[in-house]
């Protein structure tokens, strides 16, 4: 049976569409070691072993019905972002910390009917709002390639539990790279796709404009399918996108003859470690045998990115996590004097340091005599970088680069400066502000971490970037390599 922890969601299919193992059988296998790891690696904040194995009987009795779809009967896990019917939600935060959802999100919903087993709720930066994961209320996740590392964030604890082989896929969200950033850092494939594309419904929200659901996986393969169950038109979200279906996995296999990779040199400069560079350069030499070609290209404002993501990710969030005033639900303060001195300490009490900060700085924006001088101005901003990648692509097909700028580094390396910290951010948080998809694929080590490719698509390319992913992943194999186990 432990073959199954290291297999590809393809090889999983197929073993229990042929009966070579039950759906209870493979989640009892995950629900094991979750078990005897996650007490080391803090990967999931809620498991429900009794809601997991009902899930997987309903899922062995679709198989043994006959005709049940690709993905039924595989575990998965879920980013604590997304509310799931019965199942605490907790955000990563104290605010929501006994918070259990009363209906599921769309996402949630895909996933259910394509038959797919939830293991669990993983943990994550409070409130989506960080790039190491330290910011959670229930204590930082750890890489499992180097305990003592962060594993990216603000979805470290779904990339944590993939890299691990705690579960063989999980979702999280992207903000300003919370799903690539982390899969880069523990070494696996995440995918970010188009702005709509992917329901924000029952997602609790960061910044309304850049959020966006995504799978995080093995190899992009697995991505393919995934994303395939989770997109989808949602009348309940106002900017989910009424667009045919697609198979993602349609093109996985097409030749990358004359295909043309554009090289921003504005992520080719000072900034990044050598070894990432080194990696870098390494898999756009593989692509080069594989028929492709590299372009130069510019992005001439994307060095604008991090300020002006900076002034809009923290209006957004100021405005979203207004509701949470301990009135209707979340945490309450024990003790207050009137409902002014209630919001206040609820809200104190309830929300981390990171979370507030960001709140100060989104309010500070917004006010008045400061709206013009800065909301608006980083909106304009915002609307140049999105003209960038288009005029970039008239020249190249996809667009390459690192998706860090450095491997996983130490718990406590940047928590004290923010600044550093948004830093790490620095390739992935353009792609988020013009909307476009993006994903990180595994490209090899640099002091024994893991290191990201970054492949960014026009808009609605999942097709094409998730094709040339897979090609390269058929001529490498650093998406399949596992950490070692760490001790329980």
């Amino acid at each position: 049976m432990t073959d199954f922890v290291n297999a590809s969601l393809r090889e999983i299919a197929a073993a229990l569409a042929q009966k070579k193992i039950s759906s209870v059988e493979l989640t009892t296998l995950f629900l094991d070691r979750i078990e005897q790891l996650n007490p080391t690696l803090n990967a999931f904040i809620t498991v429900d072993r009794d809601k997991a194995l009902a899930a997987a009987h309903a899922a062995d009795a679709k198989l043994g019905a006959g005709g049940a779809a690709t993905l039924t009967g595989i575990p998965l896990a879920h980013k604590d972002i997304f509310c799931a019917e019965g199942w605490r939600t907790t955000c990563g935060s104290k605010m929501l910390a006994d918070f259990v959802a009363p209906y599921d999100a769309h996402v949630v919903e895909r996933l259910n009917a394509a038959g797919m087993v939830p293991l669990g709720k993983c943990n994550m930066d409070e409130f989506a709002m960080g790039s190491s994961n330290e910011t959670s209320f229930f204590g930082p996740v750890k890489n499992p390639w180097n305990p003592a590392c962060v594993p990216g964030g603000s979805s470290g604890g779904s990339a944590a539990a993939v890299a691990a082989r705690l579960a063989p896929a999980a979702t999280g969200t992207d903000t300003g790279g919370s799903i690539r950033q982390p899969a880069a850092l523990c070494g696996l494939t995440g995918l970010k796709p188009t702005y709509g594309v992917v329901s924000r419904y029952g997602m609790i929200a960061f910044a309304s404009s850049l959020d966006q659901g995504g799978p995080m996986a093995k190899s992009a393969e697995d991505c393919a399918l995934l994303l395939g169950a989770m997109a989808g038109f949602d009348p309940r979200d106002s900017t989910s996108l009424e667009r045919p279906a697609e198979d993602y996995c349609r093109d996985l296999d097409k030749p990358l003859q004359g295909l043309r990779i554009g090289l921003p040199r504005e992520f080719f400069g000072a900034g990044m470690d050598a070894g990432v560079r080194a990696a870098v350069d390494a898999a756009l030499a593989e692509y080069r045998k594989l028929g492709a070609t590299t372009v130069e290209v510019s992005l001439p404002n994307s060095g604008l990115s991090v300020p002006a993501y900076y002034v809009i990710a923290p209006a957004e969030a100021s405005s979203n996590l207004s509701r949470f005033d301990g009135v209707r639900y979340g945490h309450r303060a024990a003790d207050y004097a009137d409902l002014d001195d209630m919001y206040a300490k609820s809200r104190a009490e309830g929300f981390g340091a990171e979370v507030k900060r960001r709140i100060l700085i989104g309010t500070y924006v917004l006010s008045h005599g400061y709206y013009d001088a800065y909301y608006l101005k980083a909106q304009k901003v915002r609307r140049l970088i999105a003209a960038d990648f288009q005029e970039a692509f008239k020249s190249c097909d996809v667009i390459a680069g690192p998706t860090a700028p450095s491997v996983a580094f130490k718990f406590g390396a940047k928590s004290a400066d923010p600044v550093q910290m948004y830093l790490s951010d620095i390739y992935t948080i353009a792609v988020n502000l013009a909307g476009l998809p993006g994903m990180s694929i595994p490209c090899g080590f640099d002091k024994d971490l893991p290191v990201g490719l970054q492949l960014v698509a026009p808009w609605f390319g999942e097709a094409r970037m998730l094709n040339v992913a897979h090609r390269y992943q058929l001529v490498t194999d650093w998406h399949a390599r596992m950490p070692a186990e760490p001790a329980a």
